[in-house]
């Protein structure tokens, strides 16, 4: 009945706001999703309010071997037979020199970055504008799923997949892939007594992927001489290192930016055009101060922006749920009482729950405040946690926060840019989609002044 409730008759978000309704608590013991066959043990103490949840990152107190998805774990035939960074403890020592590969990554490719969005979604946008001269509507999950794809390897390697043997096929084949990964939990709306079966009661069995995981390794191996080449003097294996590049290319990055941009776009989209104006203008002065140049120092004057960008990372993150399992008999505490844990026990959040908790972000906890972090605002950005981690704190080869935090944000906020210097407001639908919200442009209006202006 659980599995049914999640799936299907409540949805994940009211599964856990209706329990802990019935139980009056923030912390309690539940069951989650998949479940028996693919996970042996469906139970966990569940943490949804802003002050239990960060229990979750201290890796003094919880184990995070094997847990990126949760009570499950896909097969490493997926990754090579290698388990990738994402499911390794800071503990053990592959951790350290993956983690430590993907900082030298960003570090030496970030001068890259800025040039290679504005490139890429430059053409998206002008795609979008032709779509809807000729149908009035424009879908930007889809274009974003191409884009983000070519922008995000263009970023970290300086290879275009559509340039490789992949050709257009890199985006389907990472879909396809991810898919693979994270079946058991989501729902397709398909029937229920075909989805269950099916996508909610054992694993897809990996030799159906394989072809197109092969095809990204191919790729990866070409593109990533560079950063290779690094993996092996930090004394990673060359072939376990470009699995996890794949991987934290891929999955992390690319199956971020799949949900975080129209996330991000989506909720900007219903702020309306008071709210668009008042981005336009802090845009438009920022770029014009730094010579007509999209520059960091730019990026850093646009107070409303980066607060934007947090609201959205807040409201909508890109992976909602984190793990750990108990190293030692612990007490965590919520706003009204402390409760014990036991050695072992799975802890579990919705991060959905703890970063719209009222007590924290009172009664517009729910709501997009687009400036809601600005000024004195900025004290809240420590129950900021989309990064597995707080928004005020560091990754480092010693926790699991994100190793890409600082990137995503910038990228974040390079889209409200490139969309402002472009337009002075715009129109767009705004609903669900498989991993996050879908967002479809009905229309656009050209900027009417600033380095942008038509």
């Amino acid at each position: 009945r659980d599995r049914l409730d999640f799936y299907y008759f409540q949805g994940e978000a009211k599964y856990f706001e209706s329990r802990v309704e019935k139980h009056g608590s923030t912390v309690l013991r539940i069951n989650v999703p998949p479940g028996p066959f693919m996970a042996r043990d469906p139970r966990v103490v569940a943490v949804l309010d802003a002050k239990s949840f960060p229990v979750l990152f201290d890796v003094d107190k919880v184990e995070k071997k094997n847990l990126f998805t949760g009570t499950y774990m896909p097969s490493t035939s997926l990754t090579g037979g290698f388990r990738v960074c994402s499911y390794l403890d800071p503990s053990e020592p592959t951790h350290t020199k993956v983690k430590q590969l993907l900082f030298s990554l960003l570090a030496s490719r970030k001068d890259a970055v800025i040039p290679a969005f504005r490139s890429h979604f430059s053409s998206l946008l002008a795609t979008v504008e032709s779509q809807l001269v000729l149908g009035g509507k424009s879908n930007f999950n889809m274009l974003n799923d191409f884009t983000s794809f070519e922008f995000i390897a263009d970023a970290y390697f300086g290879v275009l997949p559509s340039a490789s043997d992949l050709g257009t096929t890199g985006p389907t084949k990472a879909a396809k892939w991810l898919i693979f990964q994270l079946h058991p939990l989501v729902t397709f709306g398909l029937p229920l007594i075909l989805e269950e079966p099916l996508l909610h009661t054992v694993l897809l069995p990996p030799i159906f992927v394989s072809g197109d995981y092969k095809a990204l390794y191919k790729y990866f191996y070409a593109a990533a001489t560079k950063a290779l080449d690094m993996a092996e003097s930090l004394g990673l294996n060359r072939d376990e290192a470009c699995h996890n590049l794949l991987f934290a290319t891929v999955f992390n990055s690319y199956g971020g930016l799949k949900v975080m941009l129209p996330g991000i776009l989506g909720r900007i989209a219903e702020a309306g055009e008071k709210f668009h104006q008042r981005l336009a203008a802090e845009v438009r002065i920022a770029v014009a101060d730094a010579g007509g140049k999209v520059t960091i120092e730019a990026l850093e004057k646009m107070e409303l922006t980066k607060s934007a960008v947090w609201e959205a990372l807040r409201l909508e993150p890109p992976v909602k749920f984190q793990y750990g399992r108990a190293k030692a008999d612990m007490n965590i505490e919520s706003h009204d009482a402390v409760f014990a844990v036991k050695k072992g026990e799975m802890l579990f959040g919705y991060q959905p729950c703890a970063t719209k908790d009222p007590r924290v972000f009172g009664s517009t906890a729910r709501e997009f405040v687009g400036d809601r972090f600005v000024g004195e605002g900025s004290k809240l950005l420590q129950y900021v946690y989309w990064s597995n981690g707080r928004e005020t704190e560091s990754p480092s080869v010693d926790n699991k926060q994100c190793p890409g935090k600082n990137l995503v944000v910038l990228v974040g906020r390079l889209l409200v840019v490139e969309m402002f210097l472009r337009y002075d407001t715009f129109a767009a639908d705004v609903g669900v989609d498989l991993l996050g919200p879908k967002v479809e442009f009905t229309g656009v209006t050209k900027a009417t002044s600033g380095p942008g202006a038509v």
